[in-house]
């Protein structure tokens, strides 16, 4: 017998959606000014994970992230909270994201303007208003899955999660020592 699956689609609340106060105006002059969101799949053997970022566009670096088996609100409200864990003083910050669901539901409203977060929305249907996100989840994509020998979506998000290490401690210190010496 054939399994039926309910076609479940989440609509964004049209009066949560914010403008573009980013602009893609990308090069910021100091942390914890503007920060840019975005969820991506990652898919391994037919199995799917949700991967959830935050980066601050100063430096580029993950300020947090959350993996989970769900594309929802708690993903993306888990991965916040950590951030403003992590940061603590986020008051004025700008924080970019596309239309989704997630990031026009109540709860990421009510987080934002309790925390005095600004929240910035790139227009509907348009990634390069994100593109360094969107680049950064092409990267771990690229660097991870399509490089390795994973036997497993285990192992795959172990390797996710070493990566992110890697990017903030290494991989941008080469960066910009490369751009220096240039």
């Amino acid at each position: 017998m054939k399994k039926i699956r309910p076609n479940i689609t989440y609509k964004r609340i049209q009066e949560n959606v914010k403008p573009n106060l980013v602009n893609r105006k990308f090069n910021v002059g100091n942390p914890n000014k503007v920060w840019t969101t975005d969820i991506t799949y990652l898919i391994f053997n037919n199995k799917r994970l949700y991967l959830s970022t935050i980066l601050d566009l100063y430096d580029r670096k993950v300020v947090a992230y959350k993996i989970s088996k769900f594309n929802n609100v708690p993903l993306v409200m888990d991965t916040l909270n950590e951030a403003i864990a992590k940061r603590k003083n986020v008051y004025g910050l700008i924080l970019h994201s596309d239309q989704g669901f997630q990031y026009t539901s109540y709860e990421y409203k009510a987080i934002c303007e309790s925390n005095g977060i600004q929240i910035s929305m790139s227009r509907k249907g348009t990634p390069i208003d994100d593109s360094p996100m969107e680049s950064f989840h092409g990267i771990l994509k690229k660097e991870t899955l399509y490089n390795n020998d994973i036997k497993s979506i285990e192992e795959y998000q172990a390797l996710v999660e070493d990566w992110i290490e890697f990017y903030n401690t290494k991989r941008l210190k080469n960066r910009k020592k490369s751009k220096i010496s240039s």
